[in-house]
């Protein structure tokens, strides 16, 4: 079992850039999928960006494809996501999440992922 916390959020000016933290307790950290999730109000949450177990292939919603990286030190049991060029629209809850048994074709829905943090706030604006 993983326990993600999240850390790093912020108010921040478009254009600015910000980095998260997700510091996940628990054994075999390595073989966890780790997924970026976001939730803006009164909006459904979504897929922001994964890295799919130990295999280092990542993968990112379009809206944020060039301006966002996911990265991972399983020596720290660390994820992180490096945010560029932050736009009004990127206001959002931000939630890591979790799983070790989901399947490739399912890495960019919630409800696959069993372990998710209580997240952290990220407002962009002038």
């Amino acid at each position: 079992q993983l326990q993600p916390v999240e850390s790093g959020g912020g108010l921040v000016q478009p254009g600015d850039s910000l980095r998260l933290s997700c510091a996940a307790s628990g054994p075999s950290f390595s073989a966890y999928t780790m997924a970026w999730f976001r939730q803006a109000p009164g909006k459904e949450r979504e897929f922001v960006a994964a890295l799919f177990r130990s295999y280092g292939r990542t993968y990112y919603a379009d809206s944020v494809k060039g301006r966002f990286t996911i990265s991972r030190d399983n020596a720290k049991n660390m994820v992180y996501l490096q945010m560029n060029s932050l736009k009004f629209e990127d206001t959002a809850v931000y939630y890591c999440a979790a799983d070790r048994r989901l399947i490739l074709s399912s890495i960019a829905t919630a409800a696959s992922y069993d372990y998710w943090g209580q997240g952290t706030q990220v407002t962009v604006s002038s």
